[in-house]
């Protein structure tokens, strides 16, 4: 594994029994970089984390921090972080308690940095999590786990259920006190809107298979939008779009790479947002319909 890969696999893929969940794919995540991994449900996300902390078996080559994570998990988890999508801390503990437990389980954990991160949220240390909110208690989870000075975070569907603010908190505080440069993040979420102007790369699975792998950087020079009258909509069609859509009341269509120059012609390039692409990328019925002009 290349020194500045923290995650590289090759020919992955990922089988309940007869089940494929994630399809004989390849990636890597260097250092210094927040990836969002998009996908529906049952696209493979989770069983893919699942994997990258040793908790699932994998068939191909897949290194975590230059381990396997099945057979070294135990070495493994003392440089990676994780938050499953659904996050249980004892209701019975005090958050000083937490922290005590913390400091004598992870031997990176640094209890004065933990308190540190809790000061910017309304958790005080006297609280038992029974008393917290779902929003305090996930804001709790992440200044426990952002407290271990590990070097890559996985985070599956972190703000699951939280308000906007709590979420918005959430975020800030992972981007503001965890993200140096070094340390990478990969986060699975479904409010792709929100979290679009934290992330520098995506990966998108749909049905197990890895359709896009890319930084954002090479989003805005690969694909384009294209806003154009309803006038123009056939001869925007006849260049086969990856979808054709509509924003705000106006006419779209999205290309990977630049239309033709006739087409172009018709209309306005556009920046295209991960929710576009999202749609265009991953094939789910319910979605389709909705998506033609």
């Amino acid at each position: 594994m290349s020194n500045e890969n923290l995650v590289q696999a090759r020919g992955l893929s990922l089988r309940y029994g007869s089940k494929t969940a994630v399809d004989n794919i390849g990636f890597s995540i260097p250092k210094g970089r927040v990836v969002g991994l998009l996908g529906h449900n049952g696209a493979g996300k989770t069983s893919l984390m699942k994997a990258l902390v040793g908790l699932m078996p994998a068939q191909g080559e897949l290194q975590v921090l230059g381990l396997d994570p099945l057979r070294q998990r135990e070495q493994l988890l003392s440089g990676l972080s994780y938050i499953p999508d659904v996050a249980v801390l004892p209701r019975w503990a005090r958050v000083d308690e937490l922290i005590r437990l913390m400091s004598g389980l992870q031997p990176n954990f640094s209890a004065d940095r933990a308190r540190a991160l809790l000061k910017r949220t309304s958790v005080g240390p006297r609280d038992k999590v029974k008393t917290l909110s779902k929003g305090m208690v996930t804001q709790l989870h992440l200044a426990l786990v952002a407290a271990i000075d590990s070097r890559l975070m996985i985070l599956d569907e972190p703000t699951l259920g939280l308000d906007v603010m709590s979420r918005k908190g959430f975020y800030e505080m992972l981007i503001d006190e965890w993200c140096d440069g070094e340390r990478s993040v990969l986060i699975s979420t479904h409010q792709v809107e929100e979290i679009e102007t934290l992330l520098s790369d995506v990966m998108m699975l749909d049905e197990g298979r890895l359709v896009l792998n890319i930084s954002l950087e090479e989003i805005d020079s690969r694909f384009v939008a294209l806003s154009h009258d309803p006038a123009a909509a056939e001869a925007v069609a006849a260049a086969h779009p990856l979808l054709r859509y509509r924003q705000q009341g106006q006419a779209m269509a999205l290309f990977d790479g630049a239309p033709p120059l006739q087409v172009e012609a018709l209309g306005r390039r556009m920046r295209p947002s991960l929710v576009d692409l999202f749609m265009a990328l991953t094939r789910k019925p319910e979605i389709q319909p909705s998506a033609q002009v």
